[in-house]
């Protein structure tokens, strides 16, 4: 049976003041608000309009304009003859008010931040996990190395890919970030050498620091891995213990290595003695067709490379999921190393992830449909009003990497942001202050919010703020 509201109903949980003007948009925004908290479900039957328009003591009017807003928002869905639902909006029906995409409480747009909104169909994943979790109060609740639906799930996957993998191959961890803690830790002493990419995830370079590594940094060639020499020889010269590499949509650049590179590079490693720490965050996330690649770990002959998974990029930041691909004794080594930090990841959000691998290729999909359509967007914007600044187009993932034309960087973000942008500039994702002529733009935020965006870093840019003399007004967009 379906679920509603009567108008009495949903009245009592709206608690607007008769004076609040313009009446309808207040409206629609407390329902919005409401969706969004959980308060009130999605897919639920909201009142008609004359309904609640008798509960609130309002015009039908009012309510059919809030009710129209909402419909426009993506927040209800209506049938004729039928009434209307709550609903969940696709990301990029999403404006610059939505309330969630500020990082913080400084109401910046959070340009600075590569992290996607939900996919939608997490509400039914997070629905039928609730269905299964009262089944597992019979035991301890919880699983050093990961509850046995999802490590067969993520194995199943990688099977599918092309490496064949065994669930005890699989330890789950809070996140990837925990994941690449965990081998870092057990890999790495005080002083060894660790080579990275340059540049690189920034949160890397933190964990290197803090285990006392000695950090190694290979650049990537402005076209990608077409040649593996820079990164071969720093390996060799080196001695690295550890080797970590992002082959998939690299963060930042958004370059994809090629089979042959891959090969390369595990050949290498065996060579050398090295361990890949691999990580596939963004795996998953290819746009264009045919922009997919074999696992590095199938080219592994002798169990030197220990790749990395997350459920934050293709599903949602929010669950903290990821997982560590390696042997099964490995697996046993760093479950007890992870023992100190927190024992086992959360239950039901391992549960959600679980239900998600059900349909990983309809969740492929729409985010492939979504972040093409923000690529090509953010991609347009630029050129349009920064014609001077120079990047390639990634086939997948979540950013641009961009050649500034100014001189640095941190002095762009710091004029963006007095024009409401967080940005997040070169030198993060680098050593020793280089990079300072780059930029990482994402554009895992909806269409609308690019195109604001965009426009607030040419203000910035126009304004003089960033030592450039203006050569005509800028018009501003409404």
């Amino acid at each position: 049976m379906d679920r509603y509201l009567s108008g009495p109903q949903l009245a009592r949980l709206l608690s607007i003041d008769p004076a609040a003007r313009p009446y309808y948009r207040v409206l629609a925004r407390t329902v919005r608000s409401l969706v969004l908290d959980g308060r009130l479900p999605v897919r639920v039957r909201v009142p008609a309009e004359r309904n609640l328009a008798e509960a609130l003591g309002v015009s039908r009017t009012t309510v059919t304009s809030a009710y129209d807003l909402l419909r426009e928002q993506g927040y209800l869905e209506s049938r004729q003859g039928a009434g209307s639902w709550t609903a969940l909006p696709d990301a990029g029906s999403l404006g610059t008010d939505n309330p969630w995409l500020a990082a913080g409480d400084d109401g910046l747009l959070p340009m600075h931040a590569a992290a996607p909104s939900a996919i939608s169909t997490l509400p039914e994943a997070i629905a039928a996990a609730t269905g299964r979790y009262p089944r597992y109060t019979l035991g301890m609740g919880y699983d050093p190395v990961g509850v046995a639906p999802l490590r067969q799930a993520i194995a199943a996957r990688y099977t599918a890919r092309g490496v064949a993998t065994r669930p005890e191959q699989i330890l789950v961890t809070t996140g990837a970030q925990q994941a690449i803690h965990l081998v870092t830790t057990m890999l790495l002493s005080r002083g060894d050498p660790m080579l990275v990419e340059s540049p690189t995830y920034p949160h890397v370079l933190d964990l290197g620091r803090m285990r006392g590594a000695r950090i190694v940094p290979a650049g990537i060639p402005d076209e990608g891995w077409r040649d593996l020499d820079l990164l071969t020889c720093a390996m060799r010269q080196s001695a690295a213990r550890l080797v970590y590499v992002i082959p998939d949509f690299q963060n930042p650049t958004g370059h994809l290595m090629d089979d042959a590179a891959r090969a390369a590079l595990a050949a290498a490693a065996r060579r050398y003695g090295t361990t890949l720490v691999v990580d596939e965050s963004w795996c998953e996330l290819a746009i264009d067709e045919g922009a997919a690649a074999t696992p590095l770990a199938a080219f592994d002959t002798d169990g030197r490379v220990i790749t990395i998974g997350s459920a934050s990029k293709l599903w949602w930041g929010g669950l903290r999921i990821g997982w560590i691909r390696t042997n099964a004794a490995t697996v046993r080594r760093l479950a007890v190393l992870r023992a100190s930090v927190d024992i086992a990841s959360p239950l039901f959000e391992q549960l959600v992830v679980a239900e998600l691998f059900e349909d990983i290729e309809g969740a492929k999909i729409e985010r492939s449909r979504l972040l093409g359509a923000s690529r090509d967007v953010l991609a347009a914007e630029l050129a349009a009003r920064m014609p001077d600044w120079s990047f390639l187009t990634p086939r997948g993932g979540g950013s641009l990497w961009i050649r500034l034309s100014g001189p640095s960087a941190v002095a762009l973000a710091d004029a963006a942001a007095c024009q409401g942008v967080r940005l997040a500039p070169g030198q993060w994702f680098g050593m020793d202050g280089t990079l300072e002529g780059r930029l990482r733009l994402p554009f895992t935020q909806p269409p609308r919010v690019l195109v604001e965006a965009v426009r607030r870093i040419a203000e910035a840019r126009l304004r003089g703020a960033y030592g450039i003399r203006p050569a005509e007004p800028l018009t501003p967009t409404l």
